[in-house]
């Protein structure tokens, strides 16, 4: 408490208006928004918001973060089509429409939205362009006195590829294998049931002829012990 007193002031104070509010409140509605911060907005959002939009890959290129003091882009002259050193990117788009579309002593005549766009973006393509040839050219030259380089990017690509594709082929046959032996064992265990069903099958059909045949040669002896009997009653007469 005595390093951060609290304020002095007990009532809230209400927030800083970026800009007018609209006076549209009915007599009973009490002002709930009075203490709510505005959202913040530039003009130059709704342009950067169109190029990236427009461009995704921009957003994929590698960029530099690091500033001086955080106002690098205020030291560049942005109504000039190209300076020494100014970086090519998306950011470079938005403050070259942003600058072609106001009016000033080096544009007295400012470009609407949409040209202005078509102009900063059709600049960047040139220039981009221009940066590439000129990197060719000078590794060709490099190349042309016994100059090695590593791979390129392509080649990166390429072997990084490969080595994706072989982990997944090793993966892929490791599964292969993986099912063929639980099929296989399936397999086995359902002839191993029928196996075991054959034998019971089998073995009550043994039993069961067993009783036949039992049961067949008491029905003969029975017959014999009648024939007897027959035989005996005819020579007593």
């Amino acid at each position: 408490m005595a390093d951060y007193p609290p304020s002095q002031a007990l009532a809230r104070p209400p927030a800083v208006q970026l800009r007018e509010r609209p006076h549209k409140l009915r007599k009973y509605k009490k002002p709930s928004k009075m203490f709510m911060p505005q959202r913040m907005g530039y003009e130059e959002d709704r342009l950067r918001k169109e190029f990236f939009k427009d461009h995704p890959w921009e957003l994929a290129r590698p960029t530099i973060l690091m500033e001086n003091d955080g106002r690098d882009g205020q030291r560049w002259d942005w109504s000039k089509e190209y300076e020494v050193g100014r970086p090519v990117n998306g950011e470079a788009v938005v403050q070259r429409q942003h600058a072609l579309m106001t009016e000033s002593a080096a544009n007295p005549t400012p470009l609407s939205r949409a040209a202005a766009y078509d102009k900063a973006r059709k600049e960047m393509y040139q220039r981009r362009a221009f940066d590439e040839m000129e990197v060719k050219i000078a590794q060709e030259e490099a190349m042309s006195v016994d100059a090695e380089f590593g791979m390129s990017l392509l080649d990166v690509g390429m072997q990084l590829e490969n080595k994706e594709f072989n982990r997944f082929r090793s993966w892929a046959q490791e599964q292969v294998t993986l099912q063929e032996q639980a099929r296989a064992a399936s397999y086995a265990a359902l002839g191993e049931e029928v196996s075991e069903t054959k034998k019971a099958t089998l073995k009550d059909g043994v039993d069961q002829l067993a009783d036949d045949d039992l049961e067949s040669d008491a029905v003969q002896d029975d017959v014999g012990d009648v024939n007897n009997a027959s035989d005996s009653t005819q020579g007593d007469r």
